[in-house]
């Protein structure tokens, strides 16, 4: 198994498709490499396309003498970021950016620190949240409000994963991503079953050809995802996963989530201390003790079957129109659309369920994670707006 692990000046660090060691391992080491602090704006500049921190304090931790001040790379969440907090056009800070650094440094600068016109800075502070460089820069991970409330992704798994053995039901990890966004677990329960032969009817799986009439089983399921640095809370998603073929109907009106916003911090090197990080686990343990009572229910599953049942059997006339035209509604590019499409035909369904399940098919095989998740956990609503076509 590969693990990609890239703290240096290119960038980035992904995992797709792994499975929990690997996820672990990858977590662990990025915790060693974290350097959070808050920061006030005058010392945060921008120096051909680099993030540069000038004038914070250095710390003493369990690592040895921890300095803040220095050069960052930001990553693509950074540079997505910076705009909302500056007042600026998204588009425009990032073209920037990628083509005329000088003038990404002019507007950063500028709307921070102000000008000797008599244009005051801004006297905000900010947490900044890196990774350290051991040769050359650092990675510039998130520019955030100094009253973001830090969940990492290690202490939300651990927390989780303890949740889950409380809960006492067996589960088998199914799958983990890691991107500079996002963390993605899914869970499957074996134990938590049941039959959805209306649902199934016709299909077969674009992986293997195993058909759905032969075998309608349906596990309880449930994904864990996290950002560390912005792009979302700390949620708990139920899905129901189709045996024959792995895809994941997410049932997203029952998500459970918890926000990042907190109390603000004060500047200087962020270390929190074991207390503060056993409240914040026994929170998130306690949340999923309470969800997983919910979705890993025999009677859940087949609520939600049944749900799914009322809609997903309706015939689809001009069947690959409407997959085109569902597409276009959830905003899917040209490609995600001729991919659902060729694992609709694939499926054999066409009906209107036959759309969720190519959506969800189609969603395991995106090489980037956070687009599998979002066009994964938009297969119910594009069933819904197949069966209204």
């Amino acid at each position: 198994m590969t693990i990609e692990n890239t703290f240096n000046a290119a960038g980035g660090t992904n995992l797709r498709n792994q499975d929990l060691s690997a996820l672990a391992q990858m977590l662990k080491t990025q915790q060693a490499e974290k350097v959070d602090f808050v920061a006030p704006a005058q010392q945060i500049r921008a120096d051909n396309g680099l993030v540069v921190i000038n004038g914070a304090e250095a710390k003493l931790t369990e690592h040895g003498v921890t300095q803040v001040d220095g050069s960052y790379r930001p990553t693509s969440v950074m540079i997505d970021g910076l705009p909302a907090k500056l007042g600026v056009p998204v588009g425009y800070l990032k073209k920037t950016h990628r083509d005329r650094p000088d003038l990404f440094d002019a507007n950063v600068n500028g709307w921070l620190h102000g000008n000797h016109a008599g244009v005051p800075g801004d006297d905000r502070s900010f947490l900044v949240r890196t990774f350290r460089g051991d040769h050359g820069p650092g990675l510039g991970r998130a520019l955030l409000s100094d009253k973001f409330k830090l969940i990492d992704n290690l202490d939300a798994l651990t927390a989780t994963l303890d949740g889950v053995r409380a809960a006492g039901v067996p589960v088998d990890i199914r799958g983990c991503d890691l991107t500079e966004s996002r963390m993605y677990v899914r869970i499957q329960a074996e134990e938590i079953k049941a039959y959805a032969p209306t649902l199934l009817k016709g299909y077969r799986s674009p992986f293997s050809g195993a058909s759905g009439d032969d075998n309608p089983t349906v596990f309880a399921g449930f994904v864990i995802s996290n950002s560390e640095v912005g792009a979302g809370a700390f949620t708990l998603t139920p899905q129901l996963v189709v045996q024959v073929c792995d895809n994941g109907m997410t049932i997203t009106k029952d998500v459970r989530r918890a926000v990042h916003v907190g109390s603000r911090m004060d500047e200087g090197l962020i270390q929190w201390s074991d207390e503060t990080r056993e409240q914040e686990i026994n929170l998130i343990r306690s949340r999923t003790r309470d969800a997983l009572r919910t979705f890993l229910d025999v009677g859940y599953v087949t609520r939600q079957i049944t749900k799914l049942e009322q809609i997903a059997g309706k015939p689809l006339d001009g069947a690959a129109d409407v997959v085109r035209t569902v597409g276009k509604k959830l905003t899917f590019s040209e490609t995600h659309i001729d991919g659902v499409l060729d694992h609709f035909i694939s499926g054999g369904q066409r009906t209107a369920g036959g759309v969720l399940q190519a959506v969800t098919a189609y969603a395991q095989v995106i090489a980037d994670a956070d687009v599998a998740a979002n066009i994964e956990a938009q297969g119910i609503r594009a069933m819904e707006l197949a069966a209204a076509i």
